[in-house]
């Protein structure tokens, strides 16, 4: 009688499973395939090529296996919410300028002035610049629009009033304190709160 031979069951550690997943994933031809496309598909030739069924191998072998892929849901499920979150991380780098707020220009403005006298430049920095917004919203200079960055604020101003870059620059200080955490001085607060003023009075 012929035996045929049977392939070896497929009962990796998990620490062998999750570096697996890393290889396949590491592979170029996935790069021009959506990311959870590319990881079912992986999975379903994973399983019609190298998983026996239940019944051919021992029971803790079979729940080796189990353990296995629910480690790769695991890291699948961690890979889809890393990528919906990039594109709004992306964005908050840019710079949001008009939040869910429904504060006026003078108020903004207010809150900066209280903040820039209690020596709080970095807020004095971020409401003056939203001040600025807010009023050009106000006058319809700009759309009301809660993704509005604060570089197509500048960008508009600066195409509409010679304003020589300074609304360029007090959109870079605007996204480095918000989004990169730095410290304004006083000079710098005092520039876009002096900016702020001067738009609020042009015509």
């Amino acid at each position: 009688m012929i035996l045929l031979q049977q392939t070896p069951p497929l009962a990796p550690t998990p620490e062998e499973g999750r570096s697996w997943l890393q290889r396949e994933l590491a592979r170029p031809e996935y790069h021009d395939l959506d990311l959870i496309e590319r990881i079912m598909r992986w999975i379903e030739r994973t399983l019609s090529d190298g998983i026996p069924s239940a019944g051919d191998v021992p029971w803790a072998q079979t729940v080796a296996a189990m353990v296995v892929f629910a480690l790769l849901l695991v890291g699948i499920g961690l890979l889809v919410s890393r990528a919906r979150r990039s594109p709004r991380v992306a964005r908050d780098r840019n710079g949001d300028v008009l939040t869910d707020e429904s504060l006026s220009a003078a108020a903004l403005r207010a809150r900066a002035e209280a903040a820039y006298a209690a020596g709080d430049h970095g807020t004095a920095v971020i409401d003056g610049f939203r001040a600025l917004a807010r009023r050009q919203v106000e006058r319809g200079r700009l759309a009301e629009d809660p993704g509005l960055t604060a570089a197509e604020v500048a960008a508009s101003l600066e195409r509409e009033m010679s304003l020589d870059g300074r609304a360029g620059q007090a959109a870079e200080l605007f996204n480095e304190v918000l989004y990169g955490h730095h410290p304004a001085t006083r000079e710098q607060a005092e520039g876009v709160l002096a900016l702020e003023q001067e738009l609020a009075v042009a015509r």
